[in-house]
This record gives C-alpha cells, sequence and structure tokens, in this order.
C-alpha cells in the first residue's frame, strides 16, 4: 500500500502567531476577519444540498458566483501569463478553469471538484501566481502555500507551475519527505514566494524554525479527501492555523467525502462550489471492464500477456512485496517492467518514473503510491491486477489514463471470491463496466487490451550508477622513507606491514613500522615482524623472512649496535 509522507506529533501551536477559533462540527461557525470588500460580523452557514451517497452535502454560495469564461484573455491576468498559456500550447480553459479562475482572482474561497486530469492545478496554480506576481518574500515566509498529500503529486504540481511561475518571477519551493531537509530549509532561507509541501515534511521544518507561515495569504489544499484518509487532518489543521487570517482558501479534489466537511465548514468562508464531473468521475472517453478469471494461475498468465501489449500500462497491485515480485517476473518473461511503491527511496521512485516516460520500461507495478499526483502522456491503459478497496481507490487509479480529453480504458482482474465486492464498489462509484469472463489465449482479452505472447528472452534494465571519483596524482600513496639500516628504505604504502630486523620503539595506531631506526614504530594498519623488508601494497603485508617478497638486505640483530644514519648525499 501507499506509504507517503509519516504524519508527525501534534504539536502546539507557536506563541505570537494569529489563531483561527476553532469549533465543534455541530455549532454555528467562528467570526472571520473581513476580507476587503466584506463586512464584518459572524458568518452566516451556507446552505447545502442534497449530499450525493458517501459525500456531504455541498454548501450553497450565498454570493453569487462570477460567470464562467470561455478563454483565459477573458480574465485579468498577467500578460506574461497569458504569453506563457499560450506558449505550452493551452489555448482554451478547461471546464473547472473556466468556471473558478474569475472568481478566485478576485479572491473568493473555492470549493472544487473535479477528477484527476480535469485541469485542477492550472485551475488553483494561475490564480496563485496571479495574485501573489510583483510581491518578494522575505527568507523563510512563503507567501502561497499548497499542500498535497504526496511526494508524487508534489513533484507534479512544481512541474506544472514552474514556467508560469518564472514568467511572473517568482520563486518556487518543493518541501517532501525523503530528500535532503538541509537543502530545502536552504531554499526557504533564500526566499521563495511558492510552497509546494507534503504536511509531514513542513511540519518538521516548522519544527526547525525553518519556516513561518504567518505571511502566507494564500493556500491551496489538493487531493484533500486523501490526506484526511492518510490522517493528515490534525496537521492539516494546525498549519491552517499559523497562516495570515482572513487569507483566500482554495480546496480541490477528485472526490469530496465526509471526512472533509470538517475543513470546508471551518476554514471555507462563503466558497463558490464548482463540481466539474459526477460524484463518481467518470468520463466519456474511459472504459471500464471487469476480466473474471478462473483462478490465481489463469490470473498470472492474463497479467504477463497484458503487460506485453505494444505500449506502456501501469498494473495496480495491493502490497510492495507482490509488486517486486511481479515486476521481477515479467522481467524474466521478457517484459521491460519496474516496480513502483513507498519502499524505495525518492530518488529510486523518481528514476522509476523517469524510464516509465522515456519508454524503457513499458509496465510499471505500482502500490497506491502512483494512485495520485502521476500524470504521464500518452498512457491508454490501466490494470488493476489486484481490485481497489473502495471505490475512491478506483477512481482515482483510473485516473492515470484518460486525462485531458484522452481516451483510455481501465481493467480489473476479479477472481470468483472477489465478484460480489467488486459489483459493491462499482455500484458506490456509479459505474456500469463491461463484463467478460476471459482466459490468457483468448480473443477477447486480445481485443480489449492488446495482449500478447511475452518473448520470453530476460530483460535487463540499466541502473544509472554514480560515477566513482578519480583520485588526484597527488592523492595516490607515496612510499615513505621512515629511516633504515644502512640506508634501506624498509618503507611503505598506507596498509600492510614490513620491517627490517632492528629494535622498533612501540607502535603507533598498529600500522607499519619503518626499516632499522629505533624509534621505526608502526603506523596506520599491519604488523611487524620478522626480518628483511619488502615493499608492501596497497593492503598487503610484507612478513619479511618468510613472507611475501624478497627483503632487500640482510639486516643486523636486534642486539648488534646500530650505524649512524647516513645522510641524504652519503646514500
Amino acid at each position: 500500500m501507499t506509504r507517503p509522507e509519516r504524519p508527525a506529533r501534534q504539536a502546539a501551536p507557536a506563541r505570537g502567531r494569529p489563531q483561527r477559533a476553532r469549533q465543534e462540527p455541530a455549532r454555528a461557525s467562528a467570526p472571520r476577519p473581513a476580507r476587503k470588500g466584506q463586512t464584518s460580523g459572524t458568518r452566516k452557514p451556507a446552505r447545502r444540498a442534497q449530499a450525493p451517497q458517501g459525500e456531504f452535502a455541498l454548501p450553497e454560495s450565498i454570493t453569487p458566483a462570477l460567470p464562467a469564461v470561455a478563454a483565459f484573455d477573458e480574465l485579468d491576468m498577467p500578460a506574461a501569463l497569458l504569453k506563457t498559456l499560450a506558449a505550452q500550447g493551452v489555448d482554451t480553459p478547461f471546464p473547472i478553469q473556466g468556471a473558478t479562475l474569475p472568481n478566485s482572482l478576485a479572491g473568493r474561497d473555492i470549493l472544487g471538484r473535479g477528477r484527476t486530469g480535469s485541469g485542477k492545478t492550472l485551475a488553483f496554480g494561475l490564480a496563485m501566481l496571479a495574485r501573489t506576481a510583483g510581491r518578494r518574500a522575505e527568507p523563510r515566509a512563503p507567501l502561497a502555500m499548497v499542500l498535497v498529500p504526496t511526494r508524487e503529486l508534489a513533484q507534479q504540481v512544481t512541474d506544472a507551475l514552474t514556467p508560469y511561475a518564472t514568467a511572473v518571477n517568482l520563486r518556487m519551493a518543493t518541501v517532501v519527505g525523503g530528500m535532503s531537509i538541509g537543502r530545502q530549509a536552504g531554499t526557504l532561507r533564500r526566499g521563495a514566494e511558492i510552497l509546494v509541501a507534503t504536511p509531514g515534511r513542513l511540519k518538521d521544518l516548522l519544527d526547525r524554525g525553518d519556516c513561518v507561515l504567518g505571511q502566507v495569504t494564500i493556500t491551496v489544499l489538493d487531493e484533500a479527501d486523501q490526506m484526511a484518509d492518510m490522517g493528515f487532518l490534525p496537521q492539516v489543521t494546525q498549519l491552517l492555523n499559523q497562516v495570515e487570517p482572513g487569507g483566500q482558501r482554495m480546496l480541490f479534489s477528485a472526490t469530496l467525502d465526509r471526512n472533509i466537511d470538517r475543513l470546508v465548514r471551518q476554514y471555507l468562508t462563503d466558497p463558490v462550489v464548482h463540481s466539474v464531473d459526477p460524484s463518481a468521475g467518470a468520463v466519456t472517453t474511459m472504459e471500464h471492464h471487469v476480466l473474471h478469471v478462473a483462478d490465481e494461475t489463469e490470473k498470472k498468465a492474463v497479467t504477463a500477456r497484458i503487460a506485453a501489449r505494444d505500449g506502456r500500462v501501469i498494473m495496480f497491485i495491493d502490497t510492495k512485496r507482490s509488486a517486486d515480485r511481479l515486476a521481477k517476473r515479467l522481467l524474466a518473461s521478457g517484459v521491460p517492467a519496474a516496480a513502483l511503491h513507498g519502499g524505495r527511496s525518492q530518488p529510486q521512485r523518481n528514476r522509476t518514473l523517469e524510464q516509465f516516460k522515456n519508454g524503457q520500461v513499458t509496465a510499471l507495478v505500482a502500490t497506491n503510491v502512483a494512485a495520485r499526483g502521476i500524470h504521464i502522456d500518452d498512457l491508454g491503459l490501466v490494470v488493476n491486477v489486484d481490485p481497489p478497496m473502495d471505490h475512491k481507490d478506483y477512481l482515482h487509479r483510473g485516473g492515470r489514463t484518460a486525462r485531458a480529453g484522452e481516451s483510455g480504458s481501465v481493467v480489473t482482474l476479479v477472481l470468483p471470491e472477489q465478484k460480489r465486492e467488486m459489483s459493491q464498489l462499482m455500484s458506490a462509484a456509479g459505474i456500469t463496466p463491461h463484463t467478460a469472463r476471459v482466459k490468457s489465449t483468448d480473443e477477447e482479452l486480445t481485443r480489449i487490451t492488446g495482449a500478447r505472447e511475452p518473448s520470453g528472452i530476460p530483460v535487463v534494465l540499466e541502473v544509472p550508477q554514480q560515477a566513482t571519483p578519480q583520485k588526484s596524482p597527488s592523492s595516490r600513496p607515496r612510499q615513505r622513507s621512515r629511516g633504515g639500516s644502512g640506508g634501506s628504505t624498509g618503507g611503505q604504502r598506507r596498509s600492510g606491514s614490513t620491517t627490517t630486523g632492528t629494535a622498533s620503539s612501540g607502535q603507533r595506531r598498529s600500522g607499519s613500522s619503518a626499516a632499522g631506526t629505533p624509534s621505526g614504530g608502526q603506523r596506520r594498519s599491519g604488523q611487524a615482524g620478522g626480518t628483511g623488508a619488502a615493499p608492501a601494497k596497497e593492503s598487503g603485508q610484507g612478513q619479511g623472512q618468510g613472507g611475501r617478497g624478497r627483503p632487500r638486505r640482510a639486516t643486523r640483530s636486534a642486539g648488534a649496535p646500530q650505524p649512524r644514519r647516513p645522510a641524504a648525499g652519503e646514500r
């Protein structure tokens, strides 16, 4: 299963920061400081519409919303943003963008529901950048903040908004776990107007004093329902209590369940509500298939043939261990496959995603860590090898395909004992799938998924290795002359041992004894003993007589008088 940011322990809010009054769910809303153009006073509870199954009743706006726009140039946005939109090939706003941008640019709170791939990132991102443009953040004090549940979603939001932020000279900082907290703190110290963060890592930086939220005037919660499901609500509320009171709040998600009703009632004031899709998140360009297989053996064969299709596919599976096993099995059968799950480090996950995007990997075996926040262009098929636990997971898994108006298919493999649960899940999602009973060799399977027989030739994926820094000439081991008997130099390199017969006065560290002099001593690592001196290699041991190498010259016995050490010119 997904292992995202671990929620940190909740701490008391720092002193001196403005706090927003908390309230019990059944009580009336607390007073909120008035914004520009609003009159102060007790906030009126918003009227609520009838709630769909599993969701809370959406509030009805008291103040009428501004009408939607059909083109970006109808919006009051900086010219640099409009120019960048054209350069990025974004000509026409998606429905959720056209409906919410006029209101978010005016400073209204937004409650938006739209399926994954419907354009939520630009819906909140353009308004946030336009309203922040021209301002400059102080060190450690961002001006706008986007909270997301996973590292991958944070990176996707950053990548999507970077061209637009650059166009209006705004600096971005991404704060997630699994990466260097020191570097992230350094970025904040240098100043960043826009902060994209996961709650756990941001809490760590706040505790260290590397970030303050008192100047944040625009706050966005993206995929808020998943943050609630993952136990982040205490942290999210603590973070929201530290931002500037009266600031703008925007909450976007593909699903809005009852877990985030508290956030809506406590932190959104008379929000503009927009639901671009029905609660099921159904998309006309997406096909849903439930394929019944006889047993686990047939399921493995069907999975292998689907993975070998001509084109990329994401295959969702329940556990990290199962993902690793399936990826290894597919590689052995000739399918370029890789596993993506929370047990991998962030650099490993980034590398795997890059291999999948560039086609080096065609079958991505993933746990729910990839179910949100990963955008892959032209991905036509998602396969639930293991059916999801609930309809929300199904919608977010399927949201990896049929994005931004493209077409795609979601296929779920179902064993006989899973049939009843799958029917209930589809009913909760409001989806009527195409069903079929298939075997690995059926033409129906090929028609639906493009399945074909794997090549059988094992695939080995190249893993980039970090370059080993080469030693400079000055760092090469040098032969040392620490004295000798009769001019011999029983020197050695670094570790190893050479001795030449004379009395040595003790050991230094536990290393090489130099030949001949009473102050020979041993250095670094090695052993002294025997007679005769052989030059020792990097990690060898010269054992004298009976050891490796020939002694350069015979040495005197330990009790014999020692000659004076020859001067350099006498050698």
